[in-house]
């Protein structure tokens, strides 16, 4: 569905603009103009989105000490990171079924399957599945669930028949889970329901593990279990505190542009991280965050 109405309206958006620039350039306007507007009127609503995440998640944000404050030009650096990041995401998910396929089924061990968050689809992942393959890190396989916007508890048995999926055709015993954003959460959600027996670690990314304001500015079941104070959330959270059933690896940014407030993505029971000056869809490009997750998946197949 995700890429299906995206590759609608790139399709539109494009023809829309090169027909006005064809009628406009025919009546005596210069070509360069358009040429010129073209990545600015492509990005427009990547910059419409950004600015207003950015408004929220200030006046929301978890007060950061004086080491995580950051000056005018990394913020500069940050809005426009994550402006490309958003839209450059478009033509990724619009054809990932072209750029995302699963490796050849191969016996191996510690599969890394990476399971993305709300509203998108594993088109995201592209960039962070070439910075792991580049640090050696294989196979890495990825999923798509949905529909968008339906239960969280209804995604965790679409990751249960990935997770086994990928264990028959790998032989492997158990897979390491890395999610972005409600895909942690999706994880976390298959541990309570279906147990640790097939799940080495997981490591989640900017994921509102305690909701995010901004999700009450969406619809969907699923929206509604990531707000905060959810009768879902308190649920998943209620043993916080006990050991974790797998080691659990939180991944958050101070400067999260859409988790609100950003401390939500602290877990109790993991070992939290926190990242300065990457936005929420920025840390699935961003070197260090990649370097660190690297770390965090080699570390548990040398512990295995």
């Amino acid at each position: 569905m995700t890429a299906f109405l995206l590759l609608v309206a790139l399709a539109v958006g494009i023809s829309a603009y090169v027909g006005w620039a064809v009628r406009e350039i025919a009546h005596g306007d210069a070509v360069w103009g358009f040429v010129v507007a073209a990545p600015i009127v492509y990005f427009a609503p990547a910059i419409l989105l950004v600015s207003v995440w950015f408004v929220l998640t200030w006046i929301w944000r978890t007060p950061r000490p004086p080491e995580a404050r950051i000056g005018p030009m990394a913020t500069v650096r940050l809005f426009l990171t994550e402006v490309w990041t958003l839209g450059a995401s478009w033509p990724l998910m619009a054809f990932h079924r072209l750029i995302m396929r699963d490796p050849p089924a191969n016996r191996s061990t510690h599969p890394v399957l990476l399971v993305h968050g709300v509203l998108v689809n594993d088109g995201v992942w592209f960039p962070l599945r070439r910075g792991l393959e580049r640090r050696g890190i294989t196979p890495i396989y990825t999923m798509n669930y949905g529909p968008p916007l339906a239960d969280i508890e209804g995604f965790a048995d679409q990751l249960r028949a990935k997770i086994d999926q990928i264990c028959g055709s790998t032989g492997a015993n158990q897979v390491i889970l890395v999610g972005h954003s409600m895909g942690g959460l999706v994880a976390r959600a298959y541990l309570r329901r279906f147990g640790a027996s097939r799940v080495e670690k997981l490591v989640t990314m900017g994921t509102p593990h305690h909701g995010s304001l901004l999700a009450w500015g969406f619809p969907g079941r699923d929206l509604e279990q990531m707000r905060p104070g959810s009768e879902w959330l308190s649920e998943l959270n209620r043993q916080e505190s006990e050991p974790a059933p797998v080691p659990i690896t939180s991944i958050w940014s101070r400067h999260d542009s859409m988790v609100a407030p950003q401390a939500s993505s602290q877990l109790a029971c993991a070992h939290n991280v926190a990242v300065i000056g990457v936005g929420h869809n920025a840390m699935l490009i961003d070197e260090g965050v990649i370097e660190r997750l690297a770390r965090e998946v080699g570390a548990a197949r040398a512990s295995a």
